[in-house]
């Protein structure tokens, strides 16, 4: 079993006011907070996938040999463009797709997400208080069937094509639902309510 991730990290950040992923905080930078929980929790490579401009010069965690950074040419098309990318570099079992600026899922999240694709060969989702979220993990036997999906698909529809059993894992980890996009959603407390 070797666990890879895919880490979708080319958005413009536009209400953020740009420089997302590497904003601070608690002392440390977005993107690495989310790529450590995902080495924390035992993915084994990580493809983040980035715009031709990016600059995420002062995140540590990219010069990991674990680490790897493709380009996204186009990602005006949207995410599933970047995890298209992603996935066209990856091969390993399972795969697991959390978008760059998820900074607070637990590594323990990641592990378990691992362990049930592992044991059930089928796509699992995180659920905490009724509401899915992310990582999603997936069978890397799957990879093919979602790279043959229209690029205008999402990757929920890409999977629910591919003709694997879904999971829902409770998890007690409100990082699952949480991303960053205003400055104000850095507040390492409970997700807002609005």
């Amino acid at each position: 079993m070797r666990p890879v991730a895919i880490v979708p990290a080319a958005g413009k950040a536009e209400r953020f006011g740009g420089a997302k992923l590497v904003a601070r905080i608690g002392g440390d930078v977005l993107i690495d907070r989310t790529l450590r929980a995902l080495l924390d929790g035992g993915v084994d490579r990580i493809i983040v996938v980035v715009s031709p401009d990016a600059d995420l010069g002062s995140a540590r965690l990219l010069a990991d040999p674990r680490v790897r950074q493709i380009v996204n040419p186009d990602p005006a098309r949207g995410m599933f463009s970047s995890i298209h990318a992603g996935l066209a570099a990856a091969d390993g079992h399972p795969v697991l797709v959390l978008p760059g600026d998820m900074p607070f899922v637990s590594a323990s999240t990641v592990a378990g997400l691992i362990a049930a694709c592992a044991l059930g060969h089928c796509v699992v989702v995180p659920v905490f208080e009724g509401k899915r979220g992310h990582p999603v993990a997936f069978p890397g036997s799957i990879i093919p069937t979602i790279l043959r999906a229209p690029a205008q698909a999402t990757l929920k529809e890409a999977l629910a094509g591919a003709g694997v059993t879904s999971l829902e894992l409770d998890v007690n980890d409100s990082g699952v639902v949480r991303d960053v996009d205003v400055p104000a959603d850095l507040a390492d407390g409970p997700p807002s309510r609005g």
